[in-house]
């Protein structure tokens, strides 16, 4: 059984069409799981239901064997999932380290001691801490945002579209921060539109079309899968 597991999952909004059906993610612990596929094929409606945002029609959510379908997205935080959108995702007007205190507030034992490890994990972030979020670039914003979501120590990061509107360096960097994240020994789940950079460094992908499982297997194989490469990743 995966870690965190979103099976069968049927949803939509309310009394419109189901958006996705019979959807299937999974992610364990220490691995990079990337959700992908074309515009309206519902990857971001698949991790907000795996957040609680949406309600399930049928499916389920489990987290380490617990079925945490009926649980509020505040208490599916408490259990260890944590979220990053892809907008309005830090506190623009407060400075980094208020930023990872705030994201802190769960935090049990030393707020300073882990601070100090998310300034580890981000040094860039040690040499801003007192510097208002919102005079950032968009990479170290990001960075704010993703270390304030690991202040609450999650087992489980999801990242909704975490390069979108950056430059393809300051992309590459964040992918290498992702790929840190994971050697902590947290599950990431990222949906991202660029699909090849993603999978390059993703353990296994999950490609999606109308709400449904299209493809999936290891980043690897799936970047030289021939119609994942002719209808998504533009080869």
């Amino acid at each position: 059984m995966a870690y965190f597991e979103g099976a069968k999952m049927t949803a939509g909004y309310g009394d419109g069409p189901d958006i996705i059906s019979s959807c299937s993610i999974t992610a364990n612990r220490g691995e990079i799981v990337a959700i992908l596929g074309p515009n309206g094929a519902g990857k971001s409606t698949a991790m907000k239901a795996m957040l609680g945002l949406l309600k399930l029609k049928s499916g389920t959510v489990t987290l380490n064997g617990e079925d945490i379908s009926k649980i509020n997205p505040q208490d599916r935080v408490k259990k260890g999932i944590s979220f990053v959108p892809q907008t309005r995702n830090v506190f623009a007007e407060l400075t980094v380290r208020e930023n990872l205190e705030i994201g802190g507030f769960l935090t049990e034992g030393s707020l300073e001691n882990k601070i100090e490890s998310i300034y580890s994990l981000f040094p860039i972030l040690s040499e801003k801490k007192s510097q208002i979020v919102g005079q950032l670039s968009g990479g170290q914003r990001q960075q704010v945002a993703l270390g304030r979501a690991l202040m609450s120590d999650p087992s489980v990061l999801m990242l909704d579209e975490p390069t979108a509107g950056v430059s393809p360096i300051v992309m590459d960097e964040l992918f290498e921060h992702i790929i840190k994240v994971k050697k902590t020994n947290v599950a990431v789940i990222m949906v991202e539109q660029n699909a090849k950079q993603a999978l390059s460094i993703s353990d296994r992908g999950y490609v999606l079309v109308t709400g449904q499982n299209k493809f999936e297997g290891s980043g690897n194989d799936l970047l030289e899968d021939p119609e994942v490469r002719r209808s998504f990743l533009g080869a």
